[in-house]
């Protein structure tokens, strides 16, 4: 009998429970609608984040391979231009240095060669030139020689007209001037260039060379110095080459037109 009065209430209690469960079931199962919003917004929050995340991990990779694609590029592009990139000069590089170095050295040797160029040859270049000119201007036939001796520039007429030598070489004397004169314009510095036109200075050499000999005999045997007669500075300087071959001393006396020279033991 205890049984079956209880039997009641636990159905009593089923009942209750039936009623109970449903508002549970939208507790527990189905969730209330501010809950199933705020859980909605949650997920999209979450959804939206793992997308962005997803997104900057794949502009990250993108960028990285851009970036590995660029320098790629970059370094085949270096290469095929020849530049090392290791920092390191191609061979391209290093023939243009070479090449420069070449033209650098090349001009230093020109540079050396002018620099190296006899002041005395220029000095016959440069008469030579204005002795030519000189020649057209007075319509006369001549070729020009210059070569260096004893010190001095030589420079030679070869011509067998008489007009440029003059009466006892006047004309040649001032000739010789002018040329002096157009050296020294050209280099700022005197010349003792020597002119010499149809052959006058070595005949008149040869002539000069016998005097003096006389002259070196009749010192010697007379022991009295010896007075030879005016002469240009060109004429006494061979004078005085005889005379210091043979042992004896000369020296140079008067002012021009009339010095001369004097032989004494």
């Amino acid at each position: 009998m205890s049984d079956e009065s209880a039997q009641p209430v636990a159905s009593g209690e089923v009942d209750q429970l039936d009623h109970e469960l449903p508002e549970q079931s939208d507790v527990s199962g189905g969730a209330s609608p501010e809950v199933t919003d705020a859980a909605v917004a949650t997920q999209e929050t979450v959804d939206r984040e793992d997308s962005e995340a997803v997104e900057e991990a794949d502009t990250a990779q993108n960028t990285d391979g851009v970036e590995k694609t660029d320098a790629a590029e970059e370094t085949d592009t270096a290469e095929a231009d020849g530049v090392d990139v290791d920092g390191a000069e191609a061979d391209g590089t290093v023939e243009a240095e070479d090449s420069t170095d070449e033209d650098s050295e090349a001009s230093t040797e020109t540079a050396e060669d002018e620099d190296e160029v006899d002041p005395l040859d220029e000095e016959g270049d440069i008469a030579a030139d204005y002795l030519e000119e000189l020649l057209d201007i007075a319509d006369l036939d001549g070729d020009i020689d210059t070569y260096v001796e004893a010190g001095r520039a030589h420079v030679s007429i070869v011509t067998d007209s008489q007009v440029l030598v003059g009466k006892n070489g006047k004309v040649l004397e001032a000739l010789q001037e002018l040329a002096r004169l157009a050296v020294m314009t050209e280099t700022g510095h005197r010349s003792r260039l020597m002119l010499d036109v149809a052959g006058f200075r070595e005949v008149r050499r040869k002539e000069l060379l016998v005097l003096a000999a006389e002259a070196i005999a009749s010192v010697k045997s007379t022991g009295e110095p010896e007075h030879l007669t005016p002469m240009n500075p060109f004429e006494r300087k061979i004078i005085h080459d005889a005379v210091a071959a043979a042992g004896l001393t000369s020296e140079s006396e008067g002012v021009e037109p009339k010095r001369h020279v004097v032989i004494s033991v």
